[in-house]
């Protein structure tokens, strides 16, 4: 599962600015897929054929990450900026970041010992991004309003677990990617017809995936994507939302949608034939884009 996730990580793409990942995705799989098309909206879909036409699968993985966008440039040479995707403001204190890729910054951050209100949350209204420069002339030659800003984070393993930016959703790619690699490898093709969607700006909204499924008009559909473990120290088992160790994650519901039943047991069925260790997702908060697949076309059914 890591031969591409290393490199998907590390990678900068938050939502509508996909494109390096989905030229390394493109580079990987090129020669190994039937088809390679792209969308209006970007998204990167990969089909390879089955042995029956009559159905079509669709698996779906989003490629952006969340993030910032500058949205001011101040006086002093510091940045405003503002969320991509849902970032709560109190994990952006004191972050490394990077904007364009190129250029090194920090959040601004009171030092705690200096901190007379600690139960105060700071909105990005005054939240400060700074990268060295002196004044907003020097700062507006280097960086413009709209540039992409993403955390500093390089992949690195310890201990057998992993830590970098944008495991959601690039551990699904990665997944995904390997499925590929397992049908090229073994010169095995599938059952249905199956696309591969890679798809754009899921972290703004879940924009990509039903523009996708309009295109293929899939039969049915399953989501690859991350979720939270929630197993912190402080945190007593009933808190948690799944428990990092206990294998692949399994959504019966979430925000916006109860999972396709018939879909869902298959899965589990699967597992357990298989002898693979799984766990249920045992808090029903955020979502997936299965909720925009099923408000798409006749209403796509997906596990």
């Amino acid at each position: 599962m890591r031969k591409y996730l290393k490199d998907l990580t590390n990678l900068a793409g938050i939502s509508s600015r996909e494109e390096k990942i989905k030229e390394y995705i493109k580079s990987n799989i090129a020669n190994k897929v039937d088809e390679i098309t792209e969308d209006n909206m970007g998204n990167l879909i990969c089909l390879i054929k089955g042995k029956d036409s009559s159905k079509k699968l669709m698996l779906d993985a989003h490629m952006d990450e969340v993030g910032f966008m500058i949205t001011r440039i101040n006086e002093d040479g510091t940045f405003g900026i503002s969320p991509v995707g849902g970032v709560d403001p109190r994990v952006v204190k004191s972050q490394r970041l990077k904007i364009d890729e190129k250029i090194s910054a920090v959040v601004n951050s009171t030092p705690i010992h200096l901190e007379k209100e600690t139960d105060k949350v700071e909105q990005y209204e005054s939240i400060r991004v700074y990268a060295g420069f002196s004044n907003k002339e020097e700062a507006s030659k280097k960086v413009h309003l709209g540039d992409m800003v993403t955390f500093d984070t390089t992949y690195y393993e310890e201990n057998s677990y992993a830590v970098a930016k944008a495991f959601d959703d690039r551990v699904g790619c990665s997944i995904m990617m390997d499925i590929i690699d397992y049908f090229f490898e073994n010169s095995e093709k599938p059952l249905y017809d199956t696309y591969f969607n890679f798809a754009t700006q899921e972290e703004t909204g879940l924009r990509g995936t039903g523009t996708a499924a309009s295109k293929i008009h899939p039969n049915f559909a399953i989501v690859l994507e991350g979720t939270t473990a929630g197993d912190n120290p402080e945190n007593t088992p009933d808190k948690w939302a799944t428990h990092i160790g206990n294998g692949p994650v399994l959504t019966f519901m979430h925000s916006g949608l109860v999972l396709n039943k018939e879909i869902f047991e298959k899965i589990v069925d699967t597992a357990k034939k298989l002898g693979i260790k799984f766990q249920y997702k045992m808090r029903t908060a955020g979502g997936t884009d299965a909720a925009r697949l099923a408000k798409t076309l006749y209403g796509i059914p997906a596990g």
